[in-house]
């Protein structure tokens, strides 16, 4: 986790002429493209470039998210892009979260080599993924009272987005709706990621959730997918900006909290095993539901079936990032499939507790 996964085989000087050449199309011949540049700290699949656009004596500061190429072994089988741009649009005017503010959608992947959009830049700090902020810096060294106030602000943001009624036709772009379709479409994409060298502990999670399956999951609900506090902007401890829109679903609110809560046991459980203390006290179950049932009347449930999911979603993921690296030459492979798996250990002690 020391060091930064490849997202891209692009060259960054020859995607500054190509961003250059489609903004003078779609706002004159006088704009120009500085500052061309990737982030460092997050993110794992969407190609992310930052950049700054001027034209027509205007000067905005703007974030791309292109499609993956090909050859980059992307970690998801599809990017529907022209959706995420509109569910930010939505949860931004209709559910009043500080999703960034949406520029342009480009589906041709003439200009770049894939389809992308571009959003306004915010300013704030995030909570980094390499190394984890569980590892030290500016949130793992904030006071306690501090911590919480993130804390709370961040579950904030999922009970407004929760709350927020959507037309059927807005829900439908995040895909069809329901625990089971998710769980498929999960399994899908567990075989798409792994189907040639399977992971027998993540088909053992699967299992698991079929024998533990809720009688009566909760009342589906526009989720935004990746709700984590990685993917937040903060200033002052306060939610600036809400990032990364690709995994939205319409589910079980559970499906956004227990990920939440799962991203921060995967990040404090690598910073103990570094015998590091961590931070042991955020982001604790039994708090994050209690700000939730404060703020929306209500009581989650079926959270160790929920922990379960987030396990094997992101032990799908990790051990896709993992073949990245692999390909890339970054990690060697491993004998055993189930080590692709960084939290196998984590797995491990979920199933054996039934």
């Amino acid at each position: 986790m020391t060091e930064q996964m490849r997202t891209s085989t692009r060259d960054l000087g020859e995607l500054r002429e190509q961003v250059t050449a489609w903004l003078r199309g779609r706002v004159g011949g006088d704009a120009t493209v500085s500052e061309l540049a990737r982030p460092t700290d997050n993110g794992m699949s969407s190609e992310t470039l930052f950049f700054t656009a001027a034209w027509g004596g205007r000067r905005t500061r703007c974030v791309a998210r292109l499609a993956p190429a090909g050859e980059a072994v992307p970690v998801f089988p599809s990017y529907d892009l022209r959706s995420q741009f509109e569910i930010m649009r939505l949860a931004r005017e209709k559910a009043g979260i500080p999703a960034p503010r949406t520029l342009w959608f480009e589906p041709d992947p003439g200009p770049l080599g894939s389809p992308f959009f571009v959003m306004e830049r915010a300013d704030g700090l995030v909570p980094p993924d390499v190394l984890p902020y569980t590892f030290g810096g500016w949130l793992c060294e904030a006071s306690p009272e501090e911590q919480r106030r993130l804390q709370e602000a961040s579950v904030g943001v999922v009970a407004a987005l929760h709350g927020t009624a959507f037309s059927a036709a807005e829900l439908a772009l995040a895909g069809p709706a329901g625990l089971r379709a998710h769980v498929d479409a999960q399994y899908a994409y567990y075989e798409w990621a792994h189907g040639r060298r399977p992971i027998p502990l993540l088909e053992r999670a699967f299992a698991w959730l079929e024998a533990h399956w809720p009688e009566q999951p909760g009342p589906d609900v526009l989720c935004w997918g990746d709700a984590r506090i990685g993917n937040l902007m903060f200033r002052d401890f306060v939610p600036v900006a809400v990032l990364d829109w690709e995994m939205a679903a319409v589910a079980p609110r559970e499906l956004d909290l227990s990920w939440m809560i799962f991203l921060h046991r995967f990040f404090q459980d690598l910073t103990v095993a570094m015998g590091l203390p961590g931070m042991p006290g955020f982001m604790r179950p039994a708090d994050v539901c209690r700000a939730y049932r404060e703020l929306t009347g209500y009581e989650p449930r079926d959270l160790a079936f929920y922990e379960m999911y987030a396990a094997l979603r992101h032990g799908i993921i990790m051990a896709r990032v993992w073949q990245r690296r692999i390909h890339f030459g970054e990690q060697p492979d491993p004998d055993d499939p189930d080590d692709l798996v960084l939290h196998r250990a984590t797995i491990e002690q979920l199933l054996a507790a039934g």
